[in-house]
């Protein structure tokens, strides 16, 4: 959602990253997506073996790939030592960099409706910060101290309160509620390691919450590395969960607190998640999946059902015991 229009050749790129092209140099490229969302001005990268189905398949105009891969595939190709580092660096070319204001005010290229609700409007003495072209439909409330960052759309009788962010690119559903102190659209935790430390994957897709949504105190839901995070209708959450980037959240789910999920899980409706739970990255998960407490979901759940891997505390010598009988039984 916040991708500069800005173009370059296969050939530029390659420079950027040392990769070696087969293909059209000369192909244009105007954005950066994943190897599933990709269109024909796109390039993408394939570093997680788990994807190499896609490449056959991709509408992208290029990917970058490892230079030892063997493949059939007639997209263009950008071959390098490490495509995950390649695609950080490139990353970068793409994100909108504008300073950011620092103190209480309004944009005026923020649309208001005349009835939404927002604190001390006038002279935004409750600190209120409206970045540009955001828009705030009817019935909207917005507590003190908020931010509301470029390109969000509030929409009816959605109610953000005090302490919150909308970092950036934010789309809130009608009826949706934020409680107090969090944090939406921020970035998402992207690094690629290389020899000199670790390059950021600048984050460059939006975070989309539906209809009838409620979002609990200190919570924090990252906006999408590529495409959007997605939370669907009627989701509820407690207070202190974290929803990473690029997330798809099925609708009428429930998550306890102090729960996390991973990067790129996509999760299907009427999810129930208890307490201290978390998902792993890049898994999918069925509709109609219960989840308790302190468990730790590592694969993937394609059957509907109640899933729980709770180990009581117990004395060390005892939990050495458990230890053992539980690497037998596997």
């Amino acid at each position: 959602m916040s991708q500069k229009k800005k173009s370059f050749t296969l050939k530029e790129l390659s420079k950027i990253i040392d990769a070696s092209i087969t293909g059209d140099e000369n192909i244009i490229i105007s954005n950066i997506a994943s190897i599933q969302e990709a269109n024909n001005e796109s390039i993408t990268f394939l570093a997680n073996k788990k994807y190499s189905k896609f490449l056959d398949s991709t509408q992208a105009a290029a990917v970058i790939v490892s230079a030892g891969i063997e493949t059939q595939s007639s997209t263009n190709l950008l071959k390098c030592s490490d495509p995950y580092l390649a695609y950080a660096k490139i990353s970068s070319l793409f994100i909108n960099k504008e300073n950011k204001l620092d103190k209480p005010s309004i944009h005026k290229s923020a649309t208001i409706s005349p009835s939404a609700n927002i604190s001390n409007l006038s002279s935004i003495s409750a600190n209120v910060v409206i970045e540009e072209n955001v828009v705030i439909e009817d019935g909207v409330f917005i507590g003190p101290n908020c931010f509301i960052g470029p390109n969000c759309h509030l929409k009816k009788g959605s109610n953000v309160s005090a302490n919150s962010s909308l970092v950036q690119d934010v789309i809130l559903g009608e009826s949706s509620s934020i409680h107090f102190g969090s944090i939406l659209g921020s970035d998402g935790f992207g690094y690629a390691p290389s020899k000199d430390g670790y390059e950021k994957i600048e984050q460059l897709g939006g975070l989309i919450i539906g209809d009838n949504v409620e979002i609990g105190s200190g919570c924090t839901i990252d906006r999408g590395a590529l495409g959007d995070t997605i939370i669907h209708n009627g989701v509820k959450l407690d207070n202190q969960i974290h929803i990473a980037h690029n997330v798809i959240l099925g609708e009428n789910s429930a998550i306890a607190a102090c729960c996390a999920i991973a990067g790129s899980t996509v999760i299907g409706k009427n999810l129930q998640m208890g307490g201290l739970s978390g998902i792993l990255g890049h898994l999918s998960i069925c509709d109609d999946v219960l989840i308790g407490a302190h468990t730790l979901v590592t694969k993937n759940i394609d059957k509907g059902g109640n899933y729980v891997g709770i180990m009581p505390a117990q004395e060390q010598k005892e939990w050495a015991k458990s230890s053992i009988f539980i690497k037998k039984r596997g």
